[in-house]
C-alpha cells in the first residue's frame, strides 16, 4: 500500500472514530486508490517512440549463401573464414577432370566440322550469316578464356605470385570480351533478320550442333568452380576438401557479406505499419551492448506483409499477426556482428 493510500485511510479512520463508526466502505477505498493511481500517472516518463520491432543484424549486402550447382567432390578450397574476396574469385573447386575432357572433345569436333564446311562450295546467300555465326562463336570462346584468366590472376594474387595491376588488366580484358560478344550477337541478329535467307545445308547444321555441344561442356566446367558472386568477407565456410556436395538449398558451403556497413532487418507488427516511413529515424538496442543505443534510418519498407521469422520462437498459431519487413541502415560502424538479435525503436 502506498503512502497516499495510508494517509487517506488514517484520515477516514479518524473521522469514523469521531462519528462513532468503526468500518470503512468499499467506495472510500476505491476513491483513495484512484487518487493514488492518478497521481502516479502524472509522474510517468513520456515515451518518445511510436513502434518497436525485433530484428537481426546483417551486412548491408545481405547474407549471400553459396552452394553447389553440381554433384561432385571438393578438390580445392583456396579461401578461409574471415578472408576478404572479390567478385569472381574462386571459393571452391570441384573435381573437373570429366568436364575438361568433354570440353576438349567438343572443341575438337567443332574444328573438324568447320573444316568440312569450308572445304565444300556454299550458298553465297548465306555468307553474311555464316560469318556472323563464326564471329559469335569466337567471341564466346574469348569470353570464357577471359573468365578463366581473371580467376587465375585472383588466385595468383592471393598466393602472393600476382599483383593488383595484373588483376585490373584481367578485369579490363573481361569487360572488353563481354562488349565484343554483345556486339557480335547484335550483328548476328541483324544478319538473321534479312529476308530470303537460304536454309543451312547439312554441313552448316552439323557445325552449329557441334558448337552447341561446346556451350554445354563450358557450362558444365563452369559449375565445377564456385565463385564469389559479390565482393565481401567470408563469414562462414563449411566446405572441406574431399567432401561430396550436391545441389541443395539446405547445403550451404559458404556465406558472404559486405561488413563494411551493417543494417538491421526488423519485423514490424501489422498494427504499427502506418507509423513506419522511409527516412524515419530509429534507435537500435542490443543485449550484446547493454546501455548503448545505436542510431539508424529506415532505408526500405517491404510492399507486403509476411510471416514473422525473428520473433517466432514456437509453433505458429492462427491468431498470430503478420509482420512488415523493414530494412534499417545503421549509422557509423556499430560494434555489432551479423546474426545478432537487436530491437528497433522507431521515433
Amino acid at each position: 500500500m502506498s503512502t497516499l493510500t495510508k494517509l487517506a485511510l488514517l484520515v477516514l479512520a479518524a473521522s469514523a472514530g469521531a462519528l462513532g463508526t468503526a468500518t470503512l466502505s468499499h467506495s472510500d477505498l476505491a476513491n483513495a486508490k484512484a487518487n493514488d493511481t492518478s497521481q502516479a500517472k502524472d509522474v510517468s516518463p513520456k515515451v518518445d517512440w511510436v513502434a518497436a520491432a525485433p530484428g537481426r543484424v546483417e551486412p548491408k549486402s545481405g547474407l549471400i549463401r553459396v552452394g553447389s550447382a553440381l554433384l561432385g567432390r571438393i578438390v580445392e578450397v583456396p579461401v578461409k573464414q574471415n578472408d576478404k574476396v572479390e567478385k569472381g574469385e574462386l571459393l571452391i573447386r570441384l573435381d573437373d577432370d570429366e568436364a575438361r575432357a568433354r570440353l576438349q572433345a567438343a572443341e575438337t569436333e567443332v574444328a573438324s566440322r568447320k573444316r568440312e564446311r569450308d572445304a565444300q562450295p556454299l550458298d553465297k546467300g548465306r555468307d553474311e550469316i555464316r560469318d556472323a555465326e563464326d564471329n559469335v562463336f569466337s567471341a564466346e570462346r574469348a569470353l570464357t578464356n577471359a573468365h578463366f584468366e581473371l580467376e587465375y590472376e585472383l588466385q595468383a594474387r592471393r598466393a602472393g605470385t600476382g599483383n593488383d595491376e595484373r588483376v585490373a588488366h584481367a578485369r579490363d580484358d573481361l569487360a572488353k570480351a563481354k562488349d565484343k560478344l554483345q556486339e557480335e550477337r547484335s550483328n548476328y541478329a541483324r544478319a538473321q533478320s534479312k529476308p530470303n535467307i537460304p536454309a543451312p545445308n547439312r554441313l552448316e547444321s552439323a557445325l552449329q550442333a557441334a558448337r552447341s555441344d561446346v556451350a554445354v561442356a563450358e557450362a558444365l566446367l563452369e559449375k565445377t568452380r564456385i565463385l564469389a558472386p559479390v565482393s565481401g568477407t567470408v563469414l562462414q565456410l563449411q566446405a572441406k576438401v574431399g567432401e561430396i556436395v550436391a545441389p541443395s538449398p539446405d547445403q550451404t558451403l559458404a556465406v558472404l557479406g559486405d561488413v563494411t556497413a551493417l543494417r538491421l532487418k526488423a519485423e514490424v507488427d501489422e498494427i504499427d505499419v502506418s507509423k513506419i516511413k522511409v527516412g524515419g529515424k530509429v534507435v537500435v538496442k542490443s543485449t550484446a551492448s547493454p546501455g548503448t543505443e545505436f542510431e539508424g534510418t529506415v532505408a526500405e519498407v517491404a510492399p507486403s506483409l509476411t510471416s514473422p521469422q525473428f520473433a517466432l520462437r514456437s509453433a505458429r498459431r492462427p491468431v498470430d499477426v503478420e509482420v512488415l519487413p523493414v530494412t534499417i541502415d545503421l549509422d557509423g560502424n556499430p560494434p555489432l556482428l551479423p546474426g545478432m538479435r537487436a530491437d528497433a525503436f522507431f521515433k
